[in-house]
């Protein structure tokens, strides 16, 4: 059975908002575009969001590039011998200096062997020596010991302009590492302005279109008794591997109704939290009266649970399958269940469960595996029967402003979300350039 078109509106807004869900903090949930600042009394048009929407996108476009030139400047700086765009200049000195040090050292070796072998050449001369033979014997040592003495003092200076143009070079790359982290930032900002202003947009296009209609013109209602709870879902996941788990939904009202659905949704992006890996799931579901697994599809309902009276409850069979080429990242899963009823009345839970997991690249082997942990997120909408999100969409849960609700996030999701692989390259910039310094001070 198709989902009703409430719900099919709320999937549409999700899948608008790419990496909604796990690449926005939830620092960043409450931002709102500049028409949603207004007074409660004087709510936008949906002309105005439109406005809002385009300016949140051409801010966001901005901010994107603005960070894309800088991650290229951060990697010049980061890269001794950039392949980006040539060498950074800070870089050339430092090669330069460390070179210079390193003739200065050989000079210096060169020298003092030569006070050594002209020791040698006097401790040599015997009693029969002339002494012509000894003053010129002398004469070599003294010169090469003044030779020795100048290239110890040019190779303490190369060595102090060496670590002075290292030192510029870790400079540099501090600041650069500090100067993307800002870009950053702003995008951060801008993404999480861009996709309060989009779900502003498709939650007041929805309530136009929808005013709260149901699937037979009736109007659906909260039913707090309706439960779906799921068992048996890990909170790693590995590529290449399938995972069986259970949703169990309840009737625990005291009336009878007559059609239940389930609704599952999946979403995953990989570690930066701005690329969505959906494409590399598949869910898969079977019940009592419809044993063959049957692939669950973002556009429908899981119909295999039929009525159930007060106090019954159905057990949904579920299988989540992620291809071997599935990348490491994070990923979260919404259950809900709706019910439809002869007489035209409908209804469902008015939040979502939410359920997060990490995802593994394929061969991992996860320390540990618990089963994850759920948490509620609400439906948007005045019905409370609105669960957003597709199999291989992208989920997103709007409050009634219209802005980002806070999903929460597991141990991994929040410095994934933030930064993602730049996170991971400015980490190893900082610790290369603490590293070397640490190296400088102990040599």
């Amino acid at each position: 059975m198709k989902i009703r078109r409430v719900l099919a509106t709320a999937v549409a807004l999700a899948v608008t908002t790419p990496a909604a869900l796990l690449s926005v903090s939830p620092a960043y949930a409450d931002a709102k575009p500049a028409a949603q600042t207004q007074e409660k009394q004087s709510k936008p048009t949906i002309k105005e969001l439109e406005e809002a929407a385009a300016e949140a996108q051409e801010a966001y476009d901005k901010a994107a590039k603005a960070e894309a030139a800088g991650r290229i400047e951060l990697e010049k700086t980061l890269d001794d011998l950039s392949e980006v765009s040539g060498t950074h200049p800070l870089a050339v000195a430092s090669a330069a200096a460390d070179q210079a040090a390193k003739d200065a050292a050989a000079a210096k070796t060169t020298a003092d062997q030569a006070v050594t072998d002209a020791k040698a050449a006097l401790d040599a001369l015997t009693e029969n020596a002339t002494e012509e033979e000894r003053t010129a014997a002398e004469t070599a040592l003294a010169e090469a010991e003044a030779t020795a003495t100048a290239a110890a003092t040019a190779k303490t200076a190369a060595d102090n302009a060496a670590a002075e143009a290292e030192e510029k070079l870790d400079d540099a790359r501090v600041a650069a590492v500090r100067a993307y982290g800002v870009l950053q930032n702003a995008a951060e900002n801008a993404l999480a302005v861009k996709v309060a202003a989009d779900a502003a947009l498709a939650k007041a296009i929805k309530e136009a279109e929808e005013a709260g209609e149901g699937e037979e013109g009736g109007a659906c209602e909260p039913e707090l008794d309706l439960t779906s709870k799921v068992t048996g879902l890990p909170d790693k996941l590995v590529a290449g591997t399938s995972t069986d788990f259970s949703l169990r939904v309840t009737n625990g009202s005291d009336r009878h109704m007559d059609e239940v659905l389930a609704f599952v949704s999946v979403h995953a992006t990989d570690r930066s939290g701005l690329k969505d890996t959906g494409k590399f799931f598949r869910l898969q579901w079977s019940t009592k009266s419809a044993p063959k697994w049957q692939n669950a599809e973002p556009d429908d309902y899981i119909d295999g649970v039929g009525a159930l009276k007060p106090g019954a409850h159905a057990d949904v069979k579920l299988r989540l399958t992620l291809d071997k080429a599935t990348p490491a990242g994070n990923g979260v899963a919404f259950f809900a269940a709706d019910f439809f009823n002869e007489d035209g009345s409908c209804g469902g839970a008015p939040d979502l469960d939410m359920y997060e997991f990490d995802v593994k690249a394929a061969g991992s082997k996860p320390d540990t595996t618990e089963d994850a942990e759920p948490s509620t997120t609400p439906r948007p909408g005045n019905t409370g029967t609105t669960p957003q999100g597709s199999v291989s969409g992208t989920p997103a849960s709007t409050g009634s402003n219209g802005s980002l609700a806070a999903t929460g996030s597991s141990s991994a999701t929040t410095p994934i979300a933030l930064a993602g692989g730049a996170a991971v390259l400015l980490g190893a910039a900082a610790v290369f350039v603490a590293r070397r310094r640490k190296t400088g001070a102990d040599a």
